[in-house]
């Protein structure tokens, strides 16, 4: 029986690749120094959780046959110097998935935006087409138990390819280790600044990722992004087939429902906005790759629902439809308020977004989001400035942040208390409501705050 240690195990791919090899067999220990809902309750269920937190090198022992590092962990963790010490392989997550699925076609979708759907409409569309497949995506997908599969049977796998850093250990793009065979990359906009400090240097990760590509593999690119079309363009020693795409084109019929035309067929769709018609051209041509004609493509999407945090309905009354996405970064906000706009033409939006990661907390990326709330009739912006202090990033304003954002009617609030009272407070007739965040908005219980906004009018 192969014997792995999960360093870091209570992370969000971390633990749910560690109950991938368990219930592929595998025998599973590890450490954290803090654990979470989900990963807590998840790794309780299945005895992988450990008995204490805290890092432990006495668990490092001769007869382990991998050890996998996360990305939480630091390079002079006690349990990683102890693997050194011992010899043993140590493998950050990238690299074991690509060691665990070296014999079977790969797909891999990347890019600033998007990659989560995409990922999980490739996924919806072979499961509803039953090809045996692996994955891992970086969200809960509805029919999927866990984020991540390594199975014995699969001769396809799909990845969700972040292009952050691999490990302590090794600061080059995670999609770097995936070697796929057939690659879609969503659209680039500057993001992670404190791994990649210029634009250019953001460019140039995408542009390895285009190497790594398989010989004679497949390249599924956003064309009119100028910065794919000519990465795409350039001179590439592995021979790539190159496939760009724009998007199907899409409308609301008669009864305000979403229809695309998904190769010459009309198709109903629960998923709406241009970015998601973009992901799922690209998905169709990835599914081609491995057999699925437009037809059953077309068929399967139909009923996709979408993943967790990306446009996730989480309340409606016939007034009022509230809305969660994992929006952050300047395009993706961008992105998803034009989809709501663009889906509800004639109703008011109320669109609040915090700034939560490194990037939207630096100073310096705050005028990136000029204009990226345009659409919305009642824009709000919320940070912590005690988030800022503790990050030991430059602090700002909240008129900084409303001279960066260059939008007239913005309002820009500093604790979670005035983002709730905010909401409540708000004309919310015939309204959508639109929280974008990769946090919570600072400790708010958003299911029950929706419910409440939704109907307590």
């Amino acid at each position: 029986m192969n014997k792995v240690h999960f360093i870091a195990i209570g992370g969000a791919v971390m633990h749910n690749l560690a109950l991938a090899l368990h219930h592929k067999g595998y025998a599973v220990s590890g450490s954290d120094d803090e654990f979470f809902e989900p990963s807590r309750s998840r790794l309780a269920a299945t005895g992988l959780l450990p008995s204490s937190t805290g890092w432990h090198p006495e668990k490092i022992t001769p007869d382990l046959d991998a050890v996998i590092l996360g990305m939480h962990a630091s390079a002079d963790n006690p349990e990683l110097i102890r693997a050194q010490q011992l010899g043993l392989k140590i493998y950050s997550f990238p690299d074991y998935l690509y060691e665990q699925t070296a014999h079977e076609k790969r797909i891999v979708v990347a890019g600033s935006h998007g990659k989560t759907t995409t990922t999980a409409m490739i996924m919806y569309v072979l499961r509803h087409c039953r090809v045996d497949f692996d994955y891992m995506v970086g969200a809960q997908v509805e029919g999927f138990d866990t984020m991540v599969r390594l199975s014995n049977t699969a001769k396809v796998a799909v990845f969700e390819g972040d292009e952050y850093l691999t490990s302590p250990t090794d600061r080059t793009s995670k999609f770097l280790h995936y070697h796929p065979d057939v690659a879609i990359i969503t659209g680039i906009a500057w993001d992670h600044v404190n791994v990649f400090p210029t634009f250019d240097s953001y460019v140039d990760t995408f542009r390895h990722l285009v190497s790594s590509i398989q010989p004679s593999g497949t390249l599924i690119y956003y064309s009119p992004d100028d910065n794919l079309s000519s990465i795409a363009s350039e001179k590439h020693s592995n021979a790539l087939q190159t496939i760009p795409y724009a998007g199907f084109p899409w409308h609301l019929d008669d009864n305000g429902s979403v229809v695309a035309n998904i190769d010459g067929q009309d198709v109903s769709l629960s998923v709406f906005g241009q970015h998601n018609m973009q992901n799922m051209q690209a998905a169709m041509y990835a599914c081609q790759q491995v057999g699925i004609t437009p037809a059953m493509f077309a068929s399967a999407i139909s009923t996709f629902s979408g993943a967790a945090r990306r446009l996730q309905l989480l309340a409606s009354s016939p007034s009022v439809c509230v809305y969660l996405d994992f929006a952050h970064s300047p395009s993706k906000l961008r992105a998803t308020v034009q989809a709501v706009r663009s889906r509800y033409p004639n109703q008011h939006l109320i669109a609040c977004m915090e700034l939560h990661t490194f990037s939207s907390l630096t100073r310096d990326f705050l005028p990136q989001y000029a204009g990226a709330m345009q659409g919305a009739d009642t824009p709000i912006v919320y940070f912590n400035p005690s988030v800022v202090k503790q990050k030991k990033l430059a602090e700002f304003s909240a008129t900084d942040v409303y001279n960066a954002f260059a939008q007239e009617n913005l309002t820009v609030l500093t604790s979670p208390s005035q983002v709730e009272q905010t909401l409540r407070s708000a004309d919310r007739h015939n309204s959508v409501i639109l929280l974008m965040t990769s946090g919570d908005f600072g400790g708010l219980d958003l299911n029950s705050l929706a419910l409440s906004l939704a109907n307590e009018l």
